[in-house]
């Protein structure tokens, strides 16, 4: 089987979309899927056992760590490789123009739903393109012959919109990287934590994760339990300077990957991750796999991980108080706490990615036969 593949980002750990574009791509080299990948912004030199593509693009305005693709010479590229399925994770210019070559061709599509793009809008003061957008998700997805969910509220709520043919492709942890094993009290010691309860946030610095909500429980917590807590901020992104100036005494240790994040979650004790627009939220199982139980909104796709692992606490989306609780909660009860950790760790075993990828693999050979 030949896959083409395009994707708004194949920078390596740029984000939870390239994170899990990674291991799906991973899991298609090694079941020898003949596969080929376009994405405006890559890491070089990591096309082993494919083929990578860089599409031109101009960097995103508002935050220049991103790109948007222009499609350029991309039927050509494609005329070349002559796929027998085409996956597309991003539903922009590019997304656009490899639905246009497969509707042509006679090529299934499969499409993945990674980014609510739609809840961003009220951040950016656009609410009024809510419909609209809508309406372009909901042509773009119907003409495909699957559309993969991360999480069944997503699943349910794409159905909602009209969009049909929608299948749920979860999420994976690779445990030999993230794990309680990775606690280091020399890490604790250089942030300055030596005897605190470290509560962390890793993600992007950017209005739509709830920051103020982040904030607004830390100035609670730091009234409330003085310096018996301490704050660590791993991430980077347009709101960094504001942060550090709102969180004095943070630690900010910068965009963090690989092992060093790794001992960064595992070396911390509660996640506080308010975010209302994820559609999955991978730092959470990434998280509750180091052992560190997390605190997450009832509003997007957090929730349903911690409904599905029991390793947190849901509070109520953009009420500090409600997080506050939840938080108070963690410190103050140490049976809960290591009873929500212990089932973070063992819910985290059966997430293998090869085992979550197979779904893919699944869909691609159902489109395959039925178009």
């Amino acid at each position: 089987m030949r896959v083409a593949l395009y994707t708004g980002t194949f920078q390596k750990d740029q984000d939870g979309v390239a994170k899990t574009i990674y291991r799906l791509v991973d899991t298609l080299v090694g079941h020898r899927i003949d596969l080929a990948v376009w994405a405006p912004s890559i890491t070089e030199g990591v096309d082993r056992g494919f083929t990578l593509h860089k599409v031109p693009s101009i960097s995103l305005p508002l935050y220049r760590d991103y790109r948007i693709g222009m499609p350029k010479g991309i039927g050509r590229e494609l005329d070349e490789f002559r796929p027998d399925i085409i996956h597309i994770t991003t539903p922009d210019l590019v997304g656009r123009s490899f639905l246009g070559y497969a509707k042509r061709h006679g090529i299934p599509i499969v499409t993945s739903y990674h980014t609510d793009f739609s809840s961003y809008l009220k951040y950016y003061h656009l609410s009024f393109l809510k419909g609209m957008m809508w309406r372009y998700l909901r042509w773009f997805h119907n003409g495909c012959n699957a559309t993969l969910a991360p999480t069944r509220r997503v699943k349910e709520a794409l159905e909602g919109r009209g969009i049909k043919n929608v299948h749920v492709w979860s999420r994976g942890i690779d445990r030999s990287q993230y794990s309680p094993k990775r606690r280091s009290e020399e890490l604790r010691k250089e942030w300055g934590m030596e005897g605190k309860m470290v509560i962390l946030y890793s993600g992007r610095f950017v209005w739509y994760k709830d920051i103020d909500t982040f904030v607004g429980v830390y100035n609670r917590l730091r009234r409330k339990y003085d310096d018996r807590v301490g704050f660590v901020l791993v991430g980077s992104g347009p709101r960094e300077e504001e942060l550090k100036r709102r969180i004095p005494d943070g630690v900010f240790p910068g965009y963090l990957t690989d092992g060093d994040l790794c001992s960064a979650y595992a070396s911390s004790d509660i996640l506080l991750f308010p975010s209302v627009t994820e559609t999955f939220g991978n730092v959470v199982l990434e998280a509750i796999a180091s052992g560190v139980p997390a605190v997450v909104s009832d509003v997007g796709g957090c929730r349903e991980i911690i409904e599905d692992t029991g390793g947190g606490i849901v509070a109520v989306a953009g009420d500090v108080g409600s997080f506050l609780r939840a938080v108070s909660l963690l410190i103050e009860d140490s049976d809960l706490y290591r009873k929500l950790r212990l089932k973070g760790i063992e819910s985290s075993k059966k997430r293998e990615w090869n085992g979550v990828n197979k779904k893919v693999l699944d869909i691609y050979d159902r489109v395959a036969i039925t178009g």
